[in-house]
């Protein structure tokens, strides 16, 4: 948290789904509104709290997660778009992001409340990250990983370097830009205000 304090604008990857789609919202009566969801979600999910793991929510120890879970079946726009990206509902399978994400939505809304307008969460806040602005965004590692040597990383470690080395190389080659305003209709910008978009799938 520190470095997006700075003055020095960051780009931070995140491998983990920063909302849910809109089903979810349509089966709780939830707003369309990140914001809104981010509030209740921390309050059924407080997985924010010290020594307190999605498990201990899962099985009924802590919060209120059995009132607003959700179907493997109901996957994000850009789940959809990306091909091999599972569901964010999708738990206890290789490859999964189900539990990161239950574990991490709570640390944006901290991230959030704690930064406030220092930092632009793309692509609820806009598609466009205003000038000298940190920036923290949704990433999948799949497709940029093979584009680069492993040289002894554990997986993890590799997908979270592969991830940065590919942000790094398309900011250098001009390309970020690009990526931060992919080709999509009005109507799916709209609910990608509200589901969340990953950078990079086009």
């Amino acid at each position: 948290m520190a470095w997006l304090s700075e003055d020095e604008p960051t780009l931070v990857g995140i491998d983990h789904g920063f909302s849910f789609p809109l089903r979810y919202f349509e089966e709780y009566y939830l707003a369309p509104d990140w914001p809104t969801f981010l509030e209740d979600f921390q309050r059924h999910w407080p997985t924010d709290k010290d020594n307190l793991y999605v498990d201990f929510v899962r099985d009924g120890l802590h919060g209120k997660g059995a009132d607003h879970t959700g179907s493997t079946r109901w996957r994000r726009l850009t789940e959809e778009r990306a091909g091999s990206a599972k569901s964010v509902f999708h738990f206890d399978v290789p490859g999964s992001v189900a539990k990161s994400t239950h574990a991490g939505i709570p640390w944006l809304l901290y991230l959030r409340r704690q930064l406030g307008e220092r930092v632009h969460f793309w692509p609820f806040d806009g598609w466009q990250i205003p000038v000298r602005r940190s920036a923290v965004v949704e990433v999948y590692p799949a497709p940029w990983k093979y584009a680069f040597a492993v040289n002894g990383r554990s997986a993890d470690q590799h997908d979270a370097y592969s991830v940065a080395a590919w942000m790094r190389q398309a900011d250098l080659e001009g390309q970020l830009a690009r990526f931060l305003n992919p080709e999509l209709t009005a109507s799916q910008r709209t609910v990608a205000g509200v589901e969340g978009w990953v950078l990079g799938v086009g």
